[in-house]
């Protein structure tokens, strides 16, 4: 039987993935001054336990600043260098690519946790304070957001080198992969789209205006991120600002030239750039941002990551079949089911005997299986 396409490895560089399963980013909201804890450890280890070929990190902010809550991971000291290293040699350890994505809110920063209730900051008694957000022009993400302040030449060329310094960091702490966050209305989103960009600089007005600062970011994390390590970007295909957005064609035109600066990989999102949502504010199908993917592949002719509602291994399966993707990005339904990417092995038929999961698991769920046959509730 021929293996799926989903467990075939993937070389980007001098890199191999597994397979193409991936964990996404998610926000846990449980660092402190933006330290990795025993909580992530346990947290995104699981995942690697469940045989994911790509864990990523939630995203790390490039300054103290550019977290989107106080709970946030950094990326932004040396000091936050050895967390991370003890979380990369468990991931690896387990046979998974460890991946970090670093960011930068913008206005959508010094915000609650999600779960928290509205007006409230973060933990009682944590002492979480407000901070001043920046942003391409001052305007609010929406009502209840600061009005950001405007990046002026300087805070830009700063922040270009604090995107350089993470990439510097995420590699001595070995991770094998870096995703620059571009989407869901964060600050390089906010300089995309002409909704959110307001500039009448070099830094505004047209497409490529609007494109010089995100590419320059990227530039700077190209620099400072080996050459034989890949780098993704995730984007939000359509801003979800709805028309005067940002759309398709932009994305388009942006991973072309992100391709050229030497950007690996597209991670296909899409909305965010207003309010709190980080996707298309629509009514959500299954795979529903998958023909964003598609359209990027095709047309700038670099791989790209799906992610959005995708559930099972036959679903991803028919994604990676079809050339929609190359890489398939599991977000809430690996926290409802850690061990996803081997169910989905044994979905498609190619791990029936429990070879793929970890040994210590493998063994007893073989050893269990005969005993299984011929029972009832």
């Amino acid at each position: 039987m021929q293996k799926p396409l989903l467990f075939s490895p993937l070389t980007l560089r001098s890199v191999t993935a597994p397979n193409r399963a991936v964990v996404s980013p998610m926000v846990q909201y449980r660092a402190t001054d933006g330290l990795v804890n025993d909580y992530h450890l346990v947290h995104l280890g699981k995942f690697a336990l469940g045989k994911f070929g790509i864990v990523f990190t939630e995203n790390c902010a490039v300054e103290p600043r550019g977290r989107v809550t106080q709970g946030d991971l950094g990326m932004w000291d040396d000091g936050q260098i050895e967390g991370h290293k003890r979380l990369v040699r468990f991931l690896k350890q387990e046979g998974s690519l460890a991946a970090t994505q670093i960011t930068h809110s913008g206005r959508k920063g010094s915000t609650p946790r999600s779960f928290d209730k509205p007006g409230q900051l973060g933990p009682e008694g944590a002492g979480w304070q407000k901070w001043q957000v920046v942003g391409p022009s001052e305007l609010a993400a929406a009502d209840g957001f600061m009005v950001p302040r405007q990046l002026d030449h300087a805070d830009i060329d700063d922040l270009l080198k604090k995107f350089g310094e993470a990439a510097r960091r995420a590699d001595a702490a070995g991770y094998d992969v870096i995703e620059i966050h571009g989407a869901h209305g964060y600050l390089l989103a906010q300089f995309l789209s002409p909704v959110s960009n307001k500039r009448n600089d070099q830094y505004g007005g047209d497409r490529a205006g609007r494109m010089r600062f995100p590419l320059a970011a990227a530039r700077a994390v190209r620099e400072n991120w080996p050459a034989h390590k890949p780098m993704f970007i995730r984007v939000s295909a359509v801003d979800g600002a709805g028309d005067g957005g940002w759309g398709v064609d932009d994305t388009v035109a942006f991973a072309k030239e992100l391709k050229a600066l030497g950007v690996d990989v597209i991670d296909v999102s899409s909305g965010g750039l207003t309010g709190v949502s980080t996707a298309l504010p629509v009514k959500r199908s299954l795979g529903f941002q998958v023909p964003f993917s598609a359209a990027v592949k095709r047309q700038a002719e670099i791989s790209t990551m799906a992610v959005g509602l995708i559930l099972d291994g036959p679903q991803a399966e028919a994604i990676l079949q079809a050339g929609d993707a190359d890489l398939i990005a599991i977000g809430r339904q690996a926290l409802y089911d850690p061990f996803w990417t081997v169910h989905a092995a044994q979905e498609l038929g190619c791990d029936s005997d429990f070879e793929m999961w970890t040994p210590e698991y493998g063994w007893w769920l073989d050893k269990r299986k005969n005993n299984l046959v011929g029972l009832k509730k």
